[in-house]
């Protein structure tokens, strides 16, 4: 049986998903093991910066991206500082203080932030109202999330879970911000490798910043930082972000197909549940965490059926 279009976009979703809850996972080592945040955040870029270099030279697309850049060098530096630097800097920052199923949990706010910010993109004229489905079905998801702050915040300080919840609330409308801002400048002149390239070299001064903050606090990262944020590079910064890059391209016309991509994302709690208890052989979560996670993922299931 041939796939649709839509359900080739959702496989693609589901499948980079499993691969970015890596990061999540990663991080969390990191951070236990007194890993630097900065560090954590810009290594990943820097790793992803030559592999990706060497794809897009191979393939033969290099110059084709420069000119692209070089046509619009600002909006570049802008939106993928934004959409790469602003995002994971907050959601690094943000392992240093909770759990990574929490983490991500709270990071599946960008299905909601995503479904909006399309929208208002839209031209007034072409603007379609939320369906009382699509709202309630994100509400559901807001109330998952919600529920599963208040299961960690019977045993946590109020301070460290603002700390932990607000900045990455913050990455989670940062990232389908870059990401629509950039297809929307590129209008699908460039492919997936090429605009993924683009965004790590313009994200770069903002990278440079950073190590230099890291390295006044920490000093230079460890063989084992630098270990892990190479995996993270691989598995979530090149695999799971040109398949998700690759998924949002094949709809990209169609905000609810969009939306359903973007709420394919809820599968990194699952799969960073399951990896954390493995790999970090935390406890299980509580029954009132659990709940909050089935709500975040029976949310995301009826987005993907409704759109």
């Amino acid at each position: 049986m041939l796939l649709t279009t839509k359900s080739k976009a959702l496989s693609f979703g589901i499948l980079a998903s499993l691969f970015f809850a890596s990061t999540f996972v990663l991080n969390r080592i990191m951070a236990v093991s007194g890993g630097g945040w900065q560090w954590s955040s810009a290594l990943r870029f820097v790793w992803m910066l030559p592999i990706l270099l060497l794809i897009v030279i191979i393939r033969g697309n290099l110059k084709q991206l420069l000119i692209e850049m070089k046509r619009n060098l600002g909006q570049w530096l802008l939106w993928s500082t934004l959409g790469f630097g602003i995002f994971y800097a907050l959601l690094t920052f943000g392992a240093s203080y909770g759990p990574s199923w929490l983490v991500a949990g709270t990071f599946e706010f960008t299905i909601i932030a995503g479904m909006f910010i399309g929208h208002f993109m839209q031209r007034k004229e072409n603007r379609q109202p939320f369906s009382k489905a699509t709202l309630f079905f994100s509400c559901i998801i807001f109330l998952g999330i919600l529920v599963m702050q208040i299961s960690e915040a019977k045993s946590t300080p109020l301070s460290t879970i603002l700390l932990g919840t607000i900045p990455v609330l913050i990455a989670a409308i940062a990232y389908p911000v870059g990401n629509r801002k950039m297809m929307a400048l590129t209008k699908g002149s460039l492919d997936t490798y090429q605009r993924t390239l683009g965004m790590t070299l313009a994200s770069m001064p903002f990278w440079i910043i950073l190590m230099f903050f890291g390295y006044q606090e920490h000093g230079l990262p460890d063989e084992s930082q630098l270990l892990q944020t190479l995996l993270i590079a691989l598995f979530s910064g090149v695999i799971a972000t040109l398949l998700f890059f690759k998924g949002t391209e094949l709809v990209q016309h169609d905000h609810k197909g969009l939306a359903a991509v973007e709420a394919t994302q809820a599968m990194e709690v699952i799969f960073t549940l399951i990896g954390e208890i493995i790999i970090l052989q935390t406890a299980f979560p509580n029954n009132l965490a659990i709940s909050g996670i089935l709500l975040v993922v029976i949310g995301m299931y009826l987005h993907s059926k409704n759109h």
